[in-house]
């Protein structure tokens, strides 16, 4: 099972990449960054360029995302100390939640570490009752949205 086909693949067909910088304490005992950590990655890219994209502590909105799904594709390792890239796309803008497309890069190559899924759910910050996406948070990911 791997994520959804006729997505962004390569490095060069994603619009926005984010630079991670990998840590000493993200590769295991087996000498290569834990599974675990391309999440941190995944979620650390999305709300990094919400951040960015947007110029507002998301956090601090009347509406927040709550992840709802994850999905990773492991393909190869990653190792410390080299950063990683992190390429966002959109696959679905719907009324309250985003579908991200995301691949890992490391190295100057253009094939992917690993891709990965990540839903977004809006809610109320209060309430946590489901809501629409805020419109600062569409506009940011509009241009990000692939066929």
């Amino acid at each position: 099972m791997g994520t959804e086909a006729g997505g962004p693949r390569l490095r060069s067909e994603f619009v926005a990449l984010r630079t991670i910088t990998t840590r000493w304490d993200d590769e295991d005992v087996y000498g290569h960054v834990n599974n675990v950590v391309y999440y941190s990655y995944f979620d650390t890219a999305v709300n990094g360029f919400l951040l960015a994209a947007t110029g507002i502590d998301t956090r601090r909105l009347d509406a927040v995302g709550l992840v709802a799904e994850t999905q990773c594709e492991f393909l190869r390792e990653l190792r410390f100390p080299d950063d990683v890239e992190v390429g966002l796309s959109v696959t679905r803008l719907g009324t309250s939640s985003i579908v991200y497309r995301l691949a890992i890069f490391q190295g100057d190559g253009d094939e992917p570490a690993a891709l990965g899924r990540f839903v977004h759910v809006y809610v109320d910050a209060q309430t946590r009752a489901v809501t629409p996406v805020p419109d600062a948070i569409r506009t940011a990911v509009t241009p990000l949205v692939v066929a």
